[in-house]
């Protein structure tokens, strides 16, 4: 429209003018990297972005595994993976990650065995144009030995909560793809891997008290409910995010993992310096906050799962065995300041009729749980950090009890009454995951679909190390192409249906990460074990001294702990404290090795250089304390 021969314009289309030719402008004076958003231009170009750096490559038996450092750019979309088997002559593409994810796995294994590759990658900006190639890296892949393969699953399970975890928080996310929903009880299982990832060389123990006092200082500040966090919170402002309508404060069993697990690092950085003092000092502090007598329930003589500010005690579930949660009650009974009489263990955690069981199958004995034994996570998520072996309470030995429940489990997937494709000895383990139609906790018999859950298996390390070890290297050998990534095992798979998870959970990461590190080591076990305020509270509740043994391979003479056995690579001795110096000799009684201890309570020996046969091995502190047998394998 025209006015006085000049063209009107409204004051909106000024406003909208003005405003684009401001942000131009800004955008245009902005210096680079300055950490300003860099985004495609007007034109739909894009900044280029740099070649990658700090590429790393490793080779495995049927896997090679990448990982890089992140481009400095905002505007990089992804990277792309490019391989080589022809000795660099053409690379072709292998595959494509996101922004933030910087690594990758190639299963190699349809090239056979020793396997060498190139590769390269490069980075892509937002507007689909890559970088120049980073360095390229030369890999083989080769033949792997048993301790080997722990190795390698440990190191990738590791990485689910080590780069996997919340930047924000440090905390686990409850899945991969949970983005910001990070769950407590999952990231107690997580704690305990970062202190197997210092142990093991896979972060220093700096990086180890960097991420720890992330983790605390979230801890200390997300959402608690009398002293307990809820199941789930937002990793980035630490409030809760409903696990159900009506569950959305205090869940007393996530926060039990939480403090099974930051008892471990509270007994972990032991060192007098200011850091590790914090993180002692900050954990005793969250440890003691715990209203566990609040869960009561007025006074109540059993402890309840959940509190809400909102629903108060609606969701009135009762903590009684036999299931997951024996930790509650060994912590609540264990609390200095809100502790709970010993008397609940009886009155609250085996009151119930179904707690014990008397009856055999497969002839395995079965002292305590549900026919069949249930689910396997029964028998690691309280016994991550305590240590069940070598005692006793009125009902059973819960660690004889977890090996005949393994027993069960592994026998039931032998004989495979449903005639599920794939069950056999090598191919093993039912318990909560992922399945086809969403999840279920897998027991034999009535929640039998077919569904394999790796963890199942691999974190029954400490109760069958030998049908672990065979379920370890069939999931690896012949089903790795579609069960094996970047985290190591995904959540699950199912034969019959075709199907194979996509998906990692922590609440099953990390006990094959804990689990196998306390079958190596006994590491957990002992740090937990260690803290003051466990012994008196077992004591309390009626725990004795029980000297039965029930793993085979699992020599015990003398209370001294030896395991495996047959050893491959590595011998493990525990309850050493009081040997100086362990000799190996060979059937003639030639000597072959000498160990020298400094009294500590656990020796680790390499013997993989020794040849196949059996051997002695004598002990010995300020006198001669016991000579064992083992096998070379």
């Amino acid at each position: 429209m025209a006015k006085n021969n000049f063209v009107y314009i409204s004051p909106v289309k000024i406003y909208h003018c003005l405003a684009f030719t401001v942000i131009m402008i800004v955008l245009i004076l902005l210096p680079v990297n300055q950490g300003y958003a860099q985004t495609c231009r007007v034109d739909g170009t894009s900044p280029p972005v740099s070649p990658p750096q700090g590429l790393k490559a490793k080779g495995y038996e049927k896997h090679i595994f990448l990982s890089w450092s992140p481009n400095p750019e905002s505007n990089v979309s992804g990277y792309e993976i490019y391989g080589s088997g022809d000795g660099g002559q053409t690379f072709t593409l292998k595959g494509k990650t996101s922004a933030d994810l910087c690594m990758f796995t190639d299963d190699v294994r349809s090239l056979g065995n020793n396997v060498t590759m190139q590769y390269f990658i490069t980075a892509v900006n937002d507007a689909d144009q890559p970088s120049g190639s980073s360095d390229t890296l030369n890999v083989v892949t080769r033949n792997l030995n048993d301790e080997e393969l722990l190795d390698m699953l440990q190191e990738a399970t590791f990485r689910y909560f080590w780069d996997f975890a919340h930047p924000a928080s440090g905390m686990a996310r409850e899945r991969n793809t949970s983005e910001n929903i990070v769950t407590s009880g999952g990231s107690g299982f997580g704690v305990m891997a970062l202190l197997v990832g210092i142990e093991r060389g896979f972060i220093t123990r700096e990086q180890g008290i960097e991420r720890m006092i992330k983790i605390l200082d979230f801890l200390q500040t997300a959402d608690r409910f009398h002293g307990a966090w809820p199941h789930w919170l937002n990793g980035i402002t630490g409030k809760v995010i409903p696990f159900s309508q009506k569950d959305n404060g205090g869940d007393l069993v996530e926060t039990a993992f939480m403090i099974q697990g930051l008892l471990a690092v509270r007994q972990y950085f032991n060192r007098q310096d200011t850091l590790e003092q914090h993180i002692r000092d900050v954990i005793t502090q969250l440890w003691e906050e715990v209203e566990w007598d609040w869960y009561r329930r007025n006074g109540s003589g059993v402890l309840y799962w959940h509190w809400s500010p909102d629903y108060g005690w609606t969701m009135n579930f009762q903590i009684r065995g036999w299931n997951e949660c024996m930790i509650v009650y060994i912590l609540a009974i264990a609390s200095p300041t809100h502790g709970v009489p010993a008397s609940l263990w009886t009155s609250g955690w085996t009151a119930m009729s179904y707690y014990t069981n008397g009856k055999k199958f497969y002839g395995i004995p079965l002292d305590v749980g549900w026919n069949y034994g249930g689910p396997l996570f029964f028998a690691h998520y309280s016994f991550l950090g305590f240590d069940a072996r070598f005692k006793k309470d009125q009902f059973t030995n819960y660690f004889i009890n977890n090996v005949h429940h393994t027993q069960i489990n592994y026998q039931y997937c032998v004989a495979n009454p449903k005639g599920y494709p794939g069950y056999n000895e090598n191919c093993w383990g039912l318990t909560a995951s992922d399945d086809p139609d969403g999840y279920m906790a897998h027991e034999p018999y009535s929640r039998d679909n077919g569904t394999i859950t790796p963890s199942a298996a691999l974190s029954s390390f400490p109760y069958t190390p030998v049908e672990s070890m065979k379920a370890l290297k069939h999931f690896y050998n012949n089903l790795g192409y579609q069960l094996w990534g970047n985290f190591g095992f995904y959540d699950a798979f199912n034969l019959k249906r075709n199907w194979y998870a996509s998906s990692y959970l922590a609440i099953d990461q990390g006990p094959i990460i804990d689990m196998i590190e306390n079958y190596r080591t006994g590491l957990l076990w002992n740090l937990f074990m260690a803290n003051e305020e466990i012994q008196p509270a077992l004591d309390a509740i009626g725990f004795v001294h029980d000297s039965t043994n029930a793993v085979p391979g699992h020599q015990i003479t003398n209370n001294i702990f030896l395991f495996p056995n047959p050893a491959n690579t590595t011998l493990n001795i525990k309850n050493t404290k009081n040997i100086s110096v362990v000799i190996i000799t060979n059937i003639l009684g030639e000597q072959v090795k000498v160990f020298e201890n400094n009294y500590s309570n656990g020796m680790q020996l390499f013997v993989g250089d020794l040849t196949t046969g059996i051997y002695n091995i004598s002990l010995y502190g300020k006198n001669h304390l016991t000579t064992m047998k083992f096998i070379k394998t």
